[in-house]
């Protein structure tokens, strides 16, 4: 019986320890994104999980306000672990998840 209770209140410890983790994902700034934030890449705390990628643009926004960040977003593309991402609305990020700002390039 004692045993059982050591166990349980072990388990209520370690849930709750995962339950308060906030889950991150880094966050790579290329050309403009990279200009408007002074970084490269940060490590960013997603406020739920999972956390819809299109509203990743409005929480880096919140974290670098009066940048320009806004703009470049707004023509940006993105890229989760290194892959491409043509539909943001179905990606979700759970965490440990590293998301690419890619802006618009221009060449000739």
């Amino acid at each position: 019986m004692v045993v059982d209770v050591l166990l349980l209140q072990s388990y209520l410890q370690v849930s709750t320890l995962h339950s308060t983790h906030m889950a991150q994902v880094t966050v790579l700034y290329f050309a403009g994104a990279s200009t408007a934030t002074g970084r490269y890449e940060e490590t960013v705390t997603l406020p739920t999980t999972p956390f819809p990628l299109l509203s990743l643009a409005c929480h880096l926004n919140s974290l670098h306000p009066g940048t320009g960040l806004d703009k470049v977003l707004a023509t940006s593309r993105w890229s989760v672990d290194a892959v491409m991402v043509y539909e943001p609305e179905t990606c979700h990020l759970k965490g440990g998840e590293e998301v690419a700002v890619i802006p618009p390039v221009s060449g000739g």
